[in-house]
């Protein structure tokens, strides 16, 4: 014979029937980085061990090793801090911090001297490389050694013009993609919309930044967005489509691929006559 009493809050054995509370990643207005965490993880080429991405108060990205260490067995020069989700490249006065992941990275040659327990690490994920590369988990990046494209070949990283500043991308114009979190984790659509105002291809000159020597008189082809309105430009700087132009609810799940372009720096990807043909047919609107 059962008990004819009403169901509780608690199951047979007196434990509470709650249920975890499911809520939303939100990104606040406010936060000066929109990059969900779930998107700032990722594996070295080189060595294939797990790396942090942050962007600095510049935009550019950098590559953080997943755990802190000891303030005291980083280098001054090596230490970094997290700030509202912006790396920062000094401690900020606590006992632990971050450290660069290629000062650890065991294929490439330590930038500075480090600690016996920096070897420590260093040791472990070389341990960790040959693991993954023993198993068929990962596959190192070899150097490519295909030929330099010609000038008249659209360009695999244009230099991009917009906001009055150039930019490098890290692919192609047409390959540029939207970094906005979807139902299908990030957004498969182009940032170069089908039927939208486009840019065009120019020869400018290759000019200095500050603090830099002149340079020859030279000019390089550059895809330029500064006759298209300003709202289009700064969608082109976040990486944004035109569905998700607007960031406000959306946040971003992968860093934006544009790097401050320097003509010394990055003169392997200068290209002195226009592409042919221009993309989208350099249409203008």
């Amino acid at each position: 014979m059962r008990p004819n009493t009403a169901p509780t809050g608690c199951h047979w054995d007196g434990s509470p029937r709650t249920a975890p509370v499911r809520r939303p990643l939100r990104v606040a207005a406010t936060s000066p980085s929109r990059l969900l965490r779930a998107g700032q993880s990722r594996r070295c080429h080189q060595c294939g061990n797990r790396i942090d991405l942050y962007p600095r108060t510049d935009g550019r990205p950098i590559a953080l090793h997943p755990a802190e260490l000891a303030t005291a067995q980083v280098p001054a020069s090596c230490r970094w801090h997290l700030s509202s989700g912006i790396a920062h490249p000094h401690d900020d006065g606590r006992t632990w911090c971050r450290i660069p992941h290629a000062v650890l990275c065991p294929q490439r040659t330590p930038i500075c001297r480090i600690s016996p327990p920096l070897a420590s690490v260093r040791r472990q994920l070389a341990v960790r490389a040959r693991r993954l590369i023993d198993t068929g988990a990962f596959t190192p990046t070899a150097c490519p050694t295909t030929t330099a494209p010609t000038d008249t070949a659209c360009p695999d990283r244009p230099v991009v013009r917009m906001l009055l500043c150039l930019y490098l991308a890290d692919g192609a114009v047409e390959a540029v993609r939207c970094v906005a979190q979807t139902t299908r984790r990030r957004c498969p659509r182009p940032v170069l919309a089908p039927d939208g105002p486009a840019g065009s291809w120019r020869l400018l000159p290759v000019g200095p930044r500050r603090g830099q020597l002149a340079l020859s008189e030279q000019t390089m082809a550059v895809y330029d967005l500064s006759r298209l309105p300003h709202a289009e430009q700064r969608r082109w700087r976040i990486q944004r489509c035109s569905a998700h132009a607007v960031p406000h609810g959306t946040a971003d799940l992968a860093l934006a691929g544009w790097q401050v372009f320097d003509p010394l720096l990055h003169a392997e990807h200068l290209r002195t006559d226009l592409p042919c043909p221009p993309a989208h047919g350099n249409r203008e609107r």
